[in-house]
Parts: C-alpha cells; structure tokens; sequence
C-alpha cells in the first residue's frame, strides 16, 4: 500500500500552501518595489524636487524595514526555496541606499565641485564592495563595516546646508569606515535594546518627516536634537563591537584529563 498524503510530507520535504506561496510572492514583490521608489527619486533629482526625492528614498526605507519582518512570518525561504530573496534585497538595497543617494550628491552642490566624482565614484565601489561581503550581516544580527546609510547621511547634509569640505570629509570617513569591522545594529533584529532602538527609530523618523516638511527653514532644535538618534545608534554599535563575549568552557588540556 502506497504512501498517505499524510506521510508522505511528514518524511519529505515540508509543503507549503497555496496561500502561503501567494503571501511569499507577495513578499517578494513588496520588496522588488524598492527600484521602482529609487526610480521615481531619480525623477525627483532630476527636477530638483529635493524634498519629493527623500520622500520616495524614505518609502524605500520604509519597505526595506518592514519586509523582512514579513519575510520571516511567512518562512519565505522554505516557501520558495529556488528563489533568491537575499540577492533580491541587495540588489534593491544596492540601488536605492547607494546610487540614488550619490547621484543626488553629484547632482546639487552638497560636495567641492572638483570632487563630486571622485566622492560618488568612491561611494558606489566601496558600496559594491560591502554588498558582496558573505559575512555583511553577522549571526548576532548587526552590520560589519558601515552600512551604506548614504541616504541618511545625505539627508543630513542637506537639511544642515553643511559646508561642502566638510561633507567630503565626512564622506571619504564613511568609505572609509565600510571596511572597519565595526558592528552596526540592525535596528529591528539586534537583540540588544532592541525595544528602545525600534521606538527611537520611529520618534527619529517622524522627526526627519517633519524636518522635511518644514523645509528650506527646518526648525533647528529638532534638527540638532535629531542627531541624539545617531550618537546613540554609534555608542550601542560600539559596544555590541567590543563588549566582551560571554565566558564559554574551553576544552580540557592534557594535564587536566585523567
């Protein structure tokens, strides 16, 4: 007598239903919109519709919060297994964190003029670099070497109207720092805080909206208090870096074996 139904996906593989795979695909889709929010911030540079192209950047940031957290609630890797979701992400994640903020920078005049090149060419090739690393995202859940923030970053300099020598400085010290295995948080999945980190997060995100919104005069105590966010997002990374490992019971040696 042949196997039940039963059985048979109790001893092989496990299988996933049909709903399951539409919320999979549905997964995935919601995550492939990133390019097309990248785009249309394209769009808006072009234009010089400065506020309109941090408005689909933050969309973009939006979707790549929340579609991991989706993600894992629908067990997308044992769902569609022969589908690549994690290159999808870095490809989205490449074009919307690393070319679209870089080309707002070469496009305005938030970098020396003789060096915007050679900035966004730096960005672009330590971004590549950095996507492309199998140990990017660590099994403690943060980010080893800067994370391609560039976004943020260059919301920064825009709503501080900083002086172009000082962005290029702070610009090459990112680079820089892709390559210093520093762990940076992952704001939804570190352990560490997380609860506080998430709530912040939120508290600095409605800030930069409202900032955004009262452009080209931002208020400048909520710009400035902003900046709390990022000292406290450094100071946990630093520690989540150099705190020391929990003690583990190492192997007896000779001498110690009867």
């Amino acid at each position: 007598m042949g196997q039940s139904a039963f059985e048979a996906t109790a001893i092989g593989a496990w299988a996933p239903s049909r709903r399951r795979k539409v919320a999979a695909w549905g997964t995935h889709l919601f995550t492939a919109t990133g390019v097309v929010w990248g785009f249309l911030a394209l769009l808006a540079i072009n234009r010089e519709q400065w506020v309109l192209a941090f408005a689909w950047m933050g969309v973009a940031l939006f979707v790549d919060g929340c579609d991991g957290t989706i993600a894992r609630r629908v067990r997308i890797k044992e769902t569609l297994p022969n589908f690549d979701g994690a290159l999808l992400d870095n490809l989205v994640d490449y074009f919307t964190y690393a070319i679209v903020p870089a080309y707002f920078l070469y496009q305005t005049n938030l970098l020396p003029a003789d060096f915007e090149l050679f900035a966004v060419a730096a960005i672009l090739l330590a971004s590549a670099y950095q996507f492309c690393q199998a140990d990017a995202k660590t099994d403690d859940h943060t980010f080893k070497g800067f994370p391609d923030y560039w976004n943020i970053l260059v919301l920064y300099m825009f709503l501080l109207n900083s002086d172009p020598q000082i962005n290029l400085a702070i610009t090459l010290l990112c680079v820089i720092l892709v390559f210093v295995p520093i762990h940076y948080i992952y704001p939804s999945r570190t352990t560490v805080l997380r609860k506080l980190t998430v709530m912040l997060v939120c508290l600095w995100a409605l800030a930069m909206a409202i900032l955004l919104l009262q452009y080209p005069d931002p208020n400048r105590w909520l710009l400035w208090g902003s900046l709390v966010f990022v000292v406290y997002y450094m100071g946990l990374s630093l520690y989540v870096t150099f705190k020391k490992p929990a003690t583990e019971p190492t192997a007896p040696t000779a001498a110690q074996l009867p």
